[in-house]
């Protein structure tokens, strides 16, 4: 009798070595799949940490060009710029030519010699803020021996009611007032950023310095204008608050021009009006134009700007420079 067939399959066996081989393999492929994700991780932060540093080396630059009358100059197209930094050409990156909006901040003196001006400086503000377009923002400070935001950046009409409560009294802290203002524009999305900044004397009791000040306006490529209250009879002679008064004049004078502004003098304050019209008229008629600085180098250095227009009877106007940025 021929005996029953076993149809149960007979399970080969396994090699001891390669049994030895599987744990060697899953480690091999575990630590090939971690380093691959170490890599990605790596291109990643690299990616970022070059968009960054894109981003911080992107210069923007605002640009006033007048004629030989001291009218505004349109019309004008990239090709017609060229950007010297620290000697060397750079390379035009974007420009605009239209009315961008822009964020303004208007400092007020508040401090006890401003007395009898005070209320002509609140109805220049006020005339100004009537003035802006729906997209532009302007903030309203005032300064003393304190600082007071009277109004947020905004693109009401409107000023507020608590300017005119006022009193003008006590010190002058005009650079830790500029520095706040500075702050906010810093943080601002509009590229135009302005103060206007509305003194009759020196700063006098302030944290804040010139020098600090105007490190923190060329950062944020904010433009400085400044009206110049001060009485010229008040210059003379050889007195600690003569020489004040001198340094505040000069100091007032820097401010603009170090950061492409304007400076104005007005003792009697007959000129406001106008100087806030015509700064407003300026903030519509400037050009925008922004580059990759050619030197990558973070070393938080200065570097000199120079803007120049291809025709010979027009003037530009901008900032004398920047800081980079510092690794």
């Amino acid at each position: 009798m021929t005996p029953p067939t076993d149809h149960t399959a007979r399970r080969p066996q396994t090699s001891p070595r390669i049994l030895l081989l599987v744990p060697v393999t899953i480690v091999f492929i575990a630590s090939a799949m971690v380093a691959i994700l170490a890599q990605d991780k790596k291109a990643g932060q690299t990616k970022g940490d070059d968009s960054l540093r894109l981003h911080s080396d992107l210069v923007v630059v605002t640009v006033t060009v007048t004629d030989s009358s001291g009218s505004y100059a349109h019309g004008l197209t990239a090709k017609n710029f060229a950007i010297r930094e620290d000697g060397a050409q750079q390379t035009i990156d974007s420009f605009s030519a239209e009315e961008a909006p822009f964020a303004a901040a208007i400092l007020v003196d508040m401090s006890g010699s401003m007395e009898y001006k005070f209320g002509m400086v609140r109805g220049a503000a006020a005339s100004f803020i009537e003035s802006i377009r729906d997209n532009d923002q302007v903030a309203l400070y005032g300064f003393n021996n304190k600082i007071k935001l009277f109004q947020d950046f905004t693109n009401s009409h409107y000023i507020t009611d608590y300017i005119w409560d006022a009193e003008a009294r006590d010190s002058t802290r005009l650079y830790d007032c500029l520095d706040e203002a500075l702050e906010a524009l810093a943080k601002r999305a509009e590229k135009r950023r302005a103060v206007l900044m509305i003194s009759d004397g020196w700063d006098s009791s302030s944290g804040k310095t010139f020098d600090s000040t105007m490190k923190k306006a060329h950062a944020a490529g904010v433009i400085v204008y400044t009206v110049d209250l001060t009485d010229d009879n008040m210059l003379i002679g050889n007195s600690q608050d003569v020489a004040g008064l001198r340094r505040g004049r000069h100091e007032m004078q820097e401010c603009a021009s170090q950061t492409g502004g304007r400076y104005v003098h007005s003792q009697d304050g007959d000129k406001l009006e106008e100087a806030f019209t015509n700064i407003v008229e300026e903030l519509r008629n400037q050009y925008t134009l922004t580059y990759y600085s050619t030197n990558d180098k973070h070393d938080g250095r200065f570097r000199k700007l120079a803007v120049t227009v291809s025709r010979p009877d027009l003037t530009a106007r901008t900032r004398r420079g920047y800081f980079a940025p510092k690794s």
